[in-house]
């Protein structure tokens, strides 16, 4: 190959990458800067543990939620020093770590209402700042609109000019109340042995199981002359612990209970009681519970729990020994001996693991509750506040007697 040929070809390969270049960069989303891909929050990416503050503050400077981490964890100052949930703090902060600024938008400040990136001092501003503490440089951000085209959100650094289209969406929350934790109990309705509402006329009314098991609550001290209603209404009152969750919280000095308020008692086959207290002021729904051990149930409730696990144990013995014996072919394992269970084993070990268990579930439902007013669901609301006539069947209307014809006629 001669030299000018050579020579013509490395010419021809790099016209060739020139034209790649210009294709590529042609391709791309047009916009008042150039495409970028460096870090959101570079000082954020290795340091997500660091972090022991987070405000988000909305339009006119409005602080919005104060997040902060103490001796007692991730707390919201707004709500009185409640736990907040970690999990969607934490899922929050990494995203702002992953992000990567992908496009560069507009630096004109006229131009940034159009984004949602405007200073939150404005009347009218649509985004939130975020300011996180315990980093070695301070961090403030403004999120704003997601993004136009299927992704990311508009953002800028506080005290910056330019803003930016993250490759990552950033969903603010914009309530204090939506960065909670808000799961407060789960007690299945299979533990509830008997349910007591009191109503605010002070009457008072019973649905209980005679035994752990049974499909159905039963109405104690049926009314003279009633009957019961569905089986389904009995059975509902028992549920209301299970998933129980609060739409908002309250310190309790700050929200007391009404004179009119309805009690109602759930009391377990193990010995975990809970009382609530409930009632309904300006259109929400409030409660505060409370936490206790019944002991003298919690020993019935083990025993009966060991006599069904030793009654269990036996018949698999039994059932061992039978297969042992036959001449028939038996399924693979239906001769090996039973592994002892520890409530067969050793029952006072047994006793004393099963009781601590109960403590520190009476223990755990107590930091949630104690000192606290909780704005519940409706639904949840609606399943205390029932009276008797909710579980009864409803008085037949009687029809008026048919007048007396004169004459017999």
């Amino acid at each position: 190959m001669s030299q000018k040929t050579l020579i013509g070809l490395v010419v021809a390969a790099l016209i060739a990458i020139v034209v790649a270049i210009v294709l590529n960069r042609s391709s791309q989303p047009r916009s008042e800067g150039g495409a970028r891909t460096d870090q959101l929050a570079p000082e954020l990416r290795e340091h997500v543990n660091d972090v022991n503050r987070l405000v988000v503050t909305g339009a006119e400077n409005k602080v919005v939620a104060t997040l902060e981490r103490g001796a007692n964890g991730w707390t919201l100052a707004e709500k009185g020093g409640y736990a907040v949930d970690t999990g969607k703090l934490r899922e929050f902060l990494l995203k702002l770590a992953e992000a990567n600024l992908v496009e560069q938008k507009t630096a004109n400040k006229d131009k940034y209402a159009a984004l949602g990136v405007e200073d939150v001092d404005a009347k009218d501003a649509k985004g939130f700042k975020i300011e996180l503490g315990g980093l070695a440089q301070p961090f403030a951000l403004i999120v704003g609109s997601p993004g136009t085209r299927g992704g990311g959100s508009f953002v800028r650094r506080v005290g910056d000019a330019q803003s930016w289209l993250t490759s990552t969406t950033l969903s603010v929350q914009k309530n204090a109340a939506d960065w909670l934790k808000k799961d407060l109990a789960d007690v299945p309705a299979t533990r509830i042995e008997s349910v007591t509402i009191t109503g605010a006329d002070g009457k008072s009314f019973k649905v209980f199981k005679a035994a752990e098991g049974e499909a159905n609550f039963t109405l104690a001290d049926l009314p003279k002359g009633r009957e019961a209603g569905s089986e389904f209404a009995a059975n509902g009152l028992a549920s209301t612990l299970a998933g129980l969750r609060f739409d908002d919280v309250v310190p309790a000095k700050d929200a007391a209970p009404e004179a009119n308020a309805t009690k109602a008692r759930y009391a377990a086959f193990d010995g975990l009681v809970v009382d609530a207290t409930a009632w309904e002021k300006d259109g929400k729904h409030y409660a505060q519970f409370k936490a206790s051990l019944d002991a003298a149930q919690a020993d019935r409730g083990i025993a009966a729990a060991q006599a069904k696990a030793k009654a269990d144990f036996d018949t698999a013995v039994a059932a061992s020994e039978a297969a042992k014996a036959s001449t028939e072919p038996q399924p693979e394992g239906a001769k090996d001996a039973p592994i002892k269970p520890l409530s067969v084993g050793d029952p006072a070990k047994d006793r004393d693991e099963r009781l601590a268990a109960i403590n520190k579930e009476v223990a755990d439902l107590s930091a949630h509750f104690d000192g606290w007013t909780f704005v519940l669901p409706a639904h949840k609301y609606a399943n205390i506040a029932k009276s008797i006539d909710d579980l009864l069947k409803p008085l037949e209307e009687k029809k008026p007697a048919a007048p007396v014809k004169k004459g017999g006629k």
